[in-house]
């Protein structure tokens, strides 16, 4: 069946306004996520937050749909306000010994960095590796790697599949952070099967900023304890008229790492962009994202531009001696939104995007370049 993507595109405002091309750092809101925030608002006055339980009984729903996009149980999904936040609960939670090792990706985002450099004072050997030399620097005494779907500054993609089948003959543990690619390109973990996967709704799920969900795995779920433990930390936590006291009893569920209450107007706003993204259909979504990006590189690579060899939905590219924050600044300026990281002027298309953005992307930019 044929999508009618001028009419999907109808449904996000900001576009009218803009050349938006810039979903790697924000992803546009629908005007049904919108609508759903304010609509749960109005329901809070109408009914003085009396059926606040009910809530919960929709978040799980978007369990449902998370479950469905990623193709997981509903059990092995947790809301979270950031990717970081994942990481930060994975890491924490292990017992970690001198001579332990993590293993990242050289110009990983700097969540993957952050606290695995931190545990290099607790004598934990920390490596950032190139692709090509990835494998080799798996050892007997790596624990845990962390790495991107996507690379957020050059829009490399490393070979999911195969990295996760090779680390768990190993035991190593894998920590996925798809905010840069779900909700653009598919994601099964059923097939790949991470032990985390962490993703911030904010871009390429068209999400406000503030809700993700993470993807643990039973198997970890079994020996990672919560780090945030709160009131909804043990299993009964709906009996509200009689909540328990003294140590909570954990869930199996992934749902026992929220703790407390749920930014729950920002999940109705990711229930209605999740419902959106699944009646296009997944596989749809990833065809068009993937042929605009196409797209994009042949623009640009006429225009001059080196770009790296890569296959995903963030085009990266550079021109020799130009700026590439400045020429982002330029083209802001007639309302062209792209973006630039450490050097590449970054282009990033989702699905309600068309042709004609990118080529007013390649008039804008032809003035500027040599």
């Amino acid at each position: 069946m044929s999508v009618n993507w001028s009419a999907i595109r109808e449904e996000f405002p900001a576009l009218a306004n803009w050349t938006y091309l810039n979903t790697a750092t924000f992803g546009q809101l629908p005007r049904a996520a919108v609508a759903a925030i304010h609509r749960h608002l109005a329901h809070r006055d109408e009914l003085a937050c009396s059926d606040f339980l009910s809530w919960f009984d929709d978040a799980d729903r978007v369990r449902e749909l998370v479950a469905r996009l990623i193709n997981c149980q509903a059990a092995d999904v947790a809301f979270l306000n950031g990717a970081n936040v994942a990481l930060s609960l994975l890491i924490g939670g292990l017992d970690w010994r001198p001579g332990d090792r993590i293993v990242t990706l050289q110009d990983e985002f700097p969540n993957n960095l952050y606290y695995p450099a931190l545990l290099e004072r607790r004598g934990v050997e920390f490596v950032e590796t190139p692709w090509e030399r990835f494998y080799e620097s798996i050892t007997p005494r790596t624990r845990l790697v962390a790495v991107s779907t996507v690379n957020y500054s050059h829009g490399f993609a490393p070979p999911l599949e195969e990295m996760a089948r090779y680390l768990r003959e190993r035991g190593v543990l894998l920590f996925l952070d798809g905010t840069q690619s779900v909700g653009a390109l598919r994601f099964d973990a059923g097939r790949i099967q991470p032990d985390m996967l962490a993703v911030h709704g904010y871009k390429w799920l068209l999400c406000p900023n503030g809700i993700g969900f993470m993807y643990v795995s039973p198997a970890l779920r079994e020996r990672l304890e919560p780090a945030v433990v709160g009131w909804r930390s043990h299993h009964d936590w709906r009996n509200v008229d009689h909540l328990h006291h003294g140590a909570p009893v954990f869930a199996a569920s992934a749902d026992k790492y929220e703790g407390g209450m749920l930014a729950t107007s920002l999940l109705y706003a990711m229930r209605a962009s999740l419902e959106l993204m699944l009646e296009i259909g997944p596989e749809a979504i990833e065809r068009r994202v993937r042929e605009l990006a196409t797209l994009t590189r042949d623009r640009l690579r006429g225009l001059g531009a080196q770009l790296p060899d890569c296959d995903s939905p963030i085009v990266s590219a550079r021109w020799e001696g130009r700026d590439a924050s400045l020429l982002a600044r330029e083209l802001k300026a007639r309302r062209v939104l792209v973006s630039a990281r450490h050097g590449n002027l970054r282009v990033s298309t989702h699905f309600y995007n068309h042709e004609e953005d990118i080529h007013r992307l390649a008039t804008e930019l032809r003035p500027l370049l040599p």
